[in-house]
């Protein structure tokens, strides 16, 4: 049996990814799939856990230019990733995986308020565990959340689920001349502008050293591929050239 090469993850999702065929909300069929990689990966013994993020409901920054204070927008989109996470946790359950959900504003009624050693038991005890509500505090993303949180429950990876194969030189769905880099490191990433992350993420990540797997979560069995190490996606870290193909 293949064993995997990491023992704690952080496995970023956008809420874009829920969206399936769907213009809004969430694809019940497409949160069903992922929960079943998830469990695969979860059942090879390996400590998940989850950021995901509220685009497909909410967000915040596209509103605050409609006249919404950007604050104000922040936390609505706070709001809409604890709708995701609860969905995602609901799916997980029927699946048989047991899973919490902490948030970094407080709802006792639906979820525990996060605190980072309680985190850490539930992922020894084979829990997976969920961080919404992003970071708690406004003008900051999920990619900016899912990077801290890696950090403080000391996952060895973040691997950041995207639309498209990895990272490129530019969009691929608008250029079809755009190449995939195969390795890349944090600097690169940030002199030549390249928007898998916000900067202050791969600023965090490129301080602590933490690496990061981009690849598609369209493409089943990518999650249990990237965990066994096969050479799927893009790999950012410390002294990794910028290789493309």
């Amino acid at each position: 049996m293949e064993k995997p090469i990491y023992k704690r993850i952080l496995l970023k999702l956008s809420g874009e990814a829920l969206l399936g065929r769907n213009v809004f909300g969430i694809d019940i069929n497409v949160i069903k799939a992922i929960a079943v990689e998830i469990r695969e990966i979860r059942d090879m013994g390996v400590e998940i856990g989850i950021v995901i993020g509220g685009g497909n409901i909410f967000r915040g920054v596209e509103v605050s230019t409609r006249g919404i204070d950007r604050a104000s927008g922040d936390y609505m989109g706070m709001l809409a990733t604890v709708m995701n996470s609860l969905a995602l946790q609901n799916a997980l359950e029927k699946e048989g995986v047991e899973t919490r959900v902490q948030t970094a504003i407080e709802m006792r009624a639906i979820a525990e308020p996060f605190i980072k050693r309680r985190a850490v038991r539930h992922l020894e005890k084979g829990r997976i565990v969920i961080f919404a509500g992003g970071t708690g505090n406004p003008y900051f993303t999920t990619d900016t959340a899912a990077s801290l949180r890696a950090m403080e429950i000391q996952a060895e990876v973040i691997l950041k689920a995207t639309k498209v194969d990895g990272i490129y030189d530019k969009d691929p769905v608008h250029h079809s001349d755009a190449c995939l880099f195969r390795e890349i490191n944090y600097t690169d990433i940030l002199s030549r502008n390249l928007r898998v992350m916000d900067a202050t993420a791969i600023s965090l990540c490129r301080e602590n050293r933490m690496p990061i797997v981009v690849f598609n979560l369209e493409r089943r069995g990518n999650i249990k591929g990237v965990i066994l190490g096969k050479p799927i996606g893009t790999r950012v870290g410390v002294g990794h050239d910028s290789e493309s193909i």
